[in-house]
C-alpha cells in the first residue's frame, strides 16, 4: 500500500516535471510575445494573425530543438516511477 508521504513525495515530483518540461515551451512562447507586441506596437500592425504565427514557429522550432532533453527527462520519470511502484 502507498504511503501518504510517498504518495505526496510522487505528487510534488510529477508537478515538478511538467513544470520543467514546459518551461522552455511557455518561456521562448512569451518571449517571442513580447518581442513581436514590440514590434506591433511600433509599426501599429494589430493584425491577429502577425503575432501568431511568428510564436507558433517559435515554439516548434523549441520543442525539436529540445525533443531529446525532454524525452530523456520523461524516460528518467518514468522510470522511477515504476522502480518507487516496484518496491511497494
Amino acid at each position: 500500500m502507498l504511503e501518504p508521504s510517498s504518495a505526496v513525495d510522487l505528487i510534488r515530483e510529477t508537478l515538478l516535471t511538467a513544470v520543467v518540461l514546459a518551461a522552455p515551451l511557455l518561456l521562448v512562447g512569451m518571449a517571442a510575445g513580447l518581442v513581436i507586441g514590440l514590434v506591433q506596437a511600433l509599426t501599429q500592425i494589430q493584425d491577429q494573425t502577425v503575432s501568431f504565427v511568428p510564436k507558433l514557429l517559435a515554439m516548434a522550432a523549441v520543442l525539436v530543438a529540445c525533443m531529446p532533453w525532454l524525452m530523456t527527462r520523461m524516460i528518467e520519470f518514468t522510470r522511477s516511477v515504476f522502480e518507487t511502484a516496484g518496491g511497494l
